[in-house]
């Protein structure tokens, strides 16, 4: 069962029987492409992604990135772009592989049935989207940032690429956690930072951030190549 952790770091496994669906994960990296992304959106972290915990399934992680090491857990294939994934299997490959931190966010209060019915369906819109190029990232960052006019009120619905800050975005509007109107692309993965002011809905709200620390079976296990 899912509860809430007041530590400031904790395990994998802990973070993952802990978990619940809308809880957010913040990665940083220190390679050359994730300091281009902080450096890019102004941000301190470089990747976002959220819990997606459904009865009788293992925790899921709901992101968009460039890999495709991991099977989705939606159409069962290895694909890039907008990905459901293992949670564990993720974090442990983006802490190892991709030289990662990881930090958790968890909702203060569970989400509702109808809330979660929004989430499948925006999973089943958004999964497999392919991820941007770097020059479309930076035409969509800039785009986020020009006044809503109604031509392009419905950007979410027609969009063709989706950046992993925009995937998470969209479904949080989608179920009703977020308010102020943005465009998705608005969004960057130092939005969903606890510096940085995320305008969620009246009521909702976020926890500070928990580390959470790969063991070294965690290690072995994200290092080692898919069968």
């Amino acid at each position: 069962m899912s509860r809430r952790m007041h530590e400031s770091r904790v395990s994998l496994q802990a973070a993952a029987e802990a978990t619940r669906t809308g809880d957010i994960w913040i990665f940083r990296g220190t390679s050359g492409a994730d300091r281009a992304i902080q450096a890019l959106t102004n941000s301190p972290v470089n990747h976002v992604g959220m819990s997606v915990v459904l009865e009788d399934l293992p925790p899921l992680m709901w992101h968009a990135e460039l890999g495709h090491s991991l099977p989705d857990m939606w159409t069962g294939k290895h694909q890039r772009g907008v990905q459901l994934h293992d949670l564990r299997d993720a974090v442990r490959v983006w802490g190892t592989r991709y030289g990662q931190r990881a930090w958790l966010r968890q909702l203060a209060d569970p989400v509702a049935r109808e809330q979660e019915d929004a989430l499948l369906r925006t999973i089943a819109r958004l999964d497999g989207t392919p991820f941007p190029s770097t020059a479309s990232l930076l035409a969509r960052w800039f785009g986020g940032r020009v006044p809503r006019s109604p031509r392009n009120a419905r950007n979410v619905a027609g969009a063709e690429t989706a950046y992993c800050a925009e995937v998470v975005a969209a479904t949080y509007e989608s179920m009703g956690l977020l308010g102020g109107g943005r465009k998705t692309n608005w969004y960057d993965p130092g939005r969903f930072w606890s510096g940085d002011r995320l305008p969620l809905a009246p009521g909702v709200a976020l926890g500070e951030e928990i580390e959470v620390v790969l063991s070294p079976d965690d290690l072995v296990s994200g290092a080692a190549p898919e069968a």
